[in-house]
C-alpha cells in the first residue's frame, strides 16, 4: 500500500526535525513492503533536508504538486509568463511581501521571523529578485486584503489559505497534492495531514488521518494528536498488510 505523508504539522513539529519514534515508525512501514512518498507545501529544495535520509531518492511531491521527484530528479509546473505578470502587477500595486520559488532559487521579501523563511534551505539556493527568476513555479503572499484575494480569484489559478500564518499559496490552475501524486503514478494511497491543502488528499485517500484540530479534519476518516502519530501509523501498517493477505 501507498502512504502519504505531508511533513510540516503532521510529521514535522519544529520546522527541522522529525521525532526518532516516528522515523522509527516509518522505517517499520517501508520494511513491512509499503511505500512512502512525502507530499508537503514545501518545495523539493527544502522537503530532502527534513525528511529520512533513506526516504531522500523515493517519490516526493513539494510546492502542493507544483513540484515532483523521483530518483532525484525533480521536474516542475510554472506560471505562464502572462500569468506571472499579472500577478507581478497585483504585488506591486498592492506592495505585498512573498515568496516566489523557482525551480531551486528563490525570491523573498517578507519577515525574516517567518516560519516558512526558516524553513528554506538556504544552504542550497540564491534568495534573488523576483525579475531574475527565469521560471516562476509557486508563489506565497503575505497579509493579503480581500481586494487581493477577489483579484486572484479572476485568473487561473490554484489558491490555498493558511488562515494561522495569514497567507495565501499559489499555483498554476489543477495543481494540488493528487495532482502531484498522479505525476508519478500513485493512485491508491493512505493520507496523514494537518492543513487545508492535504483536503484533496483526504477526500482522494482509501484512508485519512488528519494530526490536530485544523477544521479540515471533518474530511478525514480519524482525528488524532501529534503524540499519536507514531503509533497510528504503526496500526495502520499492520492493517494493511492482514487486507493485502486477505485479498490474495
Amino acid at each position: 500500500m501507498n502512504f502519504v505523508f505531508d511533513i510540516d504539522g503532521t510529521l514535522c513539529f519544529d520546522g527541522k526535525t522529525i521525532e526518532s519514534t516516528i522515523i522509527e515508525a516509518l522505517t517499520s512501514l517501508s520494511d513491512a513492503g509499503h511505500e512512502i512518498i512525502f507530499a508537503s507545501a514545501r518545495p523539493i529544495r527544502d522537503l530532502v533536508p527534513v525528511i529520512p535520509s533513506q526516504f531522500r531518492y523515493g517519490k516526493l511531491v513539494g510546492g502542493n504538486g507544483c513540484f515532483t521527484s523521483v530518483n532525484g530528479n525533480v521536474s516542475a509546473n510554472v506560471f505562464t509568463p502572462n500569468l506571472m505578470e499579472q500577478l507581478h502587477n497585483i504585488i506591486q500595486t498592492h506592495q505585498l511581501t512573498y515568496l516566489a520559488d523557482s525551480e531551486w532559487d528563490y525570491a523573498y521579501t517578507g519577515s525574516l521571523e517567518h516560519p516558512i523563511y526558516k524553513n528554506i534551505d538556504q544552504s542550497s539556493a540564491r534568495n534573488i529578485t523576483i525579475t531574475e527568476l527565469e521560471k516562476i513555479c509557486k508563489l506565497v503572499l503575505f497579509n493579503p486584503t480581500q481586494q487581493v484575494i477577489d483579484s486572484l480569484e479572476q485568473l487561473p489559478l490554484s489558491i490555498t489559505a493558511y488562515k494561522n500564518e495569514n497567507a495565501i499559496d499559489i499555483s498554476p490552475l489543477g495543481i494540488n497534492k493528487v495532482s502531484g501524486l498522479e505525476r508519478v503514478n500513485v493512485h491508491d494511497f493512505i493520507a496523514f495531514g494537518n492543513d487545508s491543502n492535504d483536503q484533496c488528499l483526504f477526500e482522494k485517500a482509501r484512508y485519512s488521518v488528519c494530526v490536530g484540530d485544523n477544521e479540515v479534519h471533518k474530511y478525514a476518516s480519524i482525528k488524532i494528536t501529534k503524540e499519536n502519530v507514531a503509533e497510528t501509523i504503526l496500526q495502520l501498517k499492520e492493517k494493511y498488510i492482514a487486507e493485502e493477505l486477505r485479498r490474495h
